[in-house]
Order: structure tokens, then sequence, then C-alpha cells
């Protein structure tokens, strides 16, 4: 049975242009389907506290097990490019203002 994770992705410090230099690639990827059943749901950066710059990945995946979305992550264009300084998946379960749920 699919479950929904949670991904939180930081950047490393000083790494603006790998970000703004594979952004297009890591959105293409997020984009293109299924990947080993896994489902990227809502997702987007985070931003520092003035939010005048992106500073993380925040994504909701759905999957079967927290191993495939490991391996997803692990093949995203941003973490190849070494941007993230750590990431955190966790699992997560979507209650309020799910439309499946109709919360």
């Amino acid at each position: 049975m699919a479950r929904f994770f949670a991904v939180f992705a930081t950047d490393k410090p000083g790494m603006r242009e790998v970000r703004e230099r594979v952004r297009p690639v890591h959105r293409t990827w997020l984009r293109g389907g299924t990947h080993r059943g896994v489902f990227v749901r809502l997702g987007g950066p985070t931003l520092a506290p003035q939010c005048d710059a992106m500073n993380g990945t925040l994504l909701v995946v759905e999957a079967e097990r927290i191993d495939d979305v490991m391996e997803f992550v692990s093949n995203d264009p941003y973490m190849k490019a070494g941007l993230f300084d750590c990431v955190e998946i966790r699992p997560w379960d979507w209650s309020l203002g799910n439309p499946e749920r109709r919360v």
C-alpha cells in the first residue's frame, strides 16, 4: 500500500550558482512521471527568512517504501550535483487538505 513521505533537503552554504544551473534539469526530473513507483505530489524550494533566496527543497511524494524514496532522491540532479548539506525523509500522514480524504 502506498503512503506519503515528506522530503526535507537543505542546501550547502554558497551553492546558489549550482542550484540555479541545475534547477531546470531537477524540475524535469521531478515532473518526469513515475520513478520506480515514486510519484511527486507536491514540491518547491524552501526560502531564506527574508524570502530573497532559495535554500532547500521540500517534496511530498507517494511511494510504497521509504527505500524507493531514498533511491529517487539519490538520483535527483540536485543530489548528484552535491547541492544538499542534509536530506531527511519522513513518512507523512497527509490528512488536512488531502482531496482524497475530503478533509
